[in-house]
């Protein structure tokens, strides 16, 4: 059962995450995440930057490269560790377009994964400059993000 279960006529407060990730440059961490994703930047060192991402803590910190390895998903090779953000179909087109402008070389280019089947997506993977695996999809029905 989930501790941030609504309890009957308490106010609705949406946990947000916060995840940190390695990066080798702290510079190319804020010309990426900054720039290309736009997104907006909070409190930062020598080593370590906060991200506004979509209302969620995301903090890069400087630290040595890990190693990746990759599991097969609807024909792709899927790179693993990694996290994204779930969008609406027009965000997720707007933000595909924006990453195509900036001559993001993608790991999977954006598709519609699972098409006619439960759980059909549009996704999409980057590395940041350090290397971490992004993924960005969207879901058409939202009640498809846990489907079975």
């Amino acid at each position: 059962m989930s501790t941030f279960r609504q309890q009957k006529g308490a106010s609705v407060s949406i946990p947000r995450f916060h995840l940190a990730m390695p990066v080798d440059d702290l510079a190319a961490a804020r010309a990426f995440y900054g720039g290309v994703l736009g997104l907006d930047e909070g409190r930062s060192s020598d080593t370590w930057i906060d991200w506004n991402l979509h209302g969620h803590q995301f903090v890069t910190h400087l630290a040595p490269r890990v190693e990746r390895v990759h599991n097969p998903v609807d024909g792709h090779d899927v790179p693993v560790p990694h996290f994204g953000l779930l969008l609406t179909p027009d965000e997720f087109q707007v933000l595909a377009a924006r990453l195509t402008a900036a001559g993001t070389r993608f790991v999977i280019e954006p598709y519609l994964r699972f098409a006619g089947l439960p759980g059909e997506q549009w996704t999409m993977f980057l590395l940041d400059p350090a290397g971490n695996a992004l993924e960005f999809k969207a879901f058409a029905d939202d009640a498809q993000v846990f489907a079975t």
